[in-house]
């Protein structure tokens, strides 16, 4: 966990704390995101999945914005690699989207919660980043845009297949080929985000708090809950409910469900050993 990244950064809420912050670190530049960002984010987030110490993942931005969306250098570099054979070439750059695709989501693959926690601008790459977190709240100030189109790219890390199932697809459709800018109330009013904070102080406070809660309920529970609801999202019904029941034939009976019913008869706060 002490290792540096340059793209990212990782705090600890507090000592005791299982919420850890992990924050995107290119203030200059509205937290634009270069190609070094693929490489490192799914690295942290599986060093953070993998310390039984973190119990939930705030995402969120450092400066003035969450996500300013894809450093423009380096979607110059992506545009310029078309040297030599045309079908290597062409192999190379699908490869490359596949990668990038895949530490997008590698915030699915992390068991534990991830929350985005978003402020100023959400753009592009933002969108992407966001729709695949568990729960999204944002400051009253902060503005979207699926931006993708407007640089000549039909969106390809996850945005349009993410986006319909939280908004629905009308809309979804509405906003991806506009491109246009909508604010935080209005990501409410969408669906996009659960809560609107009135200010970025507001936002951390309240975020903390929510998961801080999250945080202090039964691990195999909540990590469960969030397995059984994505892959839920992908499946009908019958075999959403078969996985659940396979799911919970394998973890049920564990000493969280003996701890909880104790600390409710008791009516005591519950003490959960860590994943």
């Amino acid at each position: 966990m002490e290792e540096k990244y340059e793209t990212l950064k990782i705090q600890q809420e507090s000592p005791n704390s299982g919420v850890f912050n992990l924050i995107i670190n290119r203030p200059s530049v509205s937290n634009a995101l270069g190609l070094n960002f693929f490489s490192e984010f799914p690295k942290v987030l599986n060093a953070l999945d993998q310390n039984p110490i973190v119990a939930v993942i705030v995402l969120t931005g450092s400066g003035n914005h969450f996500c300013g969306g894809i450093d423009l250098k380096s979607l110059a570099a992506i545009a310029d690699d078309n040297s030599g054979d045309q079908g290597r070439t062409r192999e190379r750059l699908r490869r490359k989207i596949k990668l990038m695709q895949d530490a997008i989501t590698a915030i699915e693959r992390c068991r534990k919660p991830v929350i985005a926690a978003i402020h100023g601008a959400c753009l592009g790459l933002g969108i992407n980043i966001v729709t695949a977190c568990d729960i999204r709240y944002c400051t009253k100030d902060a503005f979207f845009s699926v931006k993708e189109v407007d640089l000549a790219i039909t969106a390809d890390l996850g945005t349009l297949q993410r986006l319909p199932g939280i908004v629905g697809f009308g809309k979804a459709m509405e906003l991806s080929l506009t491109g246009r800018r909508f604010s935080g109330d209005e990501a409410k009013e969408l669906g996009l985000v659960s809560r609107v904070f009135g200010s970025r102080e507001e936002l951390k406070e309240g975020v903390r708090t929510i998961a801080e809660g999250i945080g202090g309920k039964p691990p195999l529970a909540v990590v469960g809950t969030k397995a059984v609801l994505i892959r839920s999202r992908d499946v009908n019904v019958e075999q959403g409910l078969d996985y659940v029941a396979t799911w919970n034939s394998s973890m049920l009976l564990s000493e969280d469900l003996t701890e909880a019913i104790s600390a409710q008869k008791q009516k005591r706060k519950p003490t959960f050993a860590k994943l």
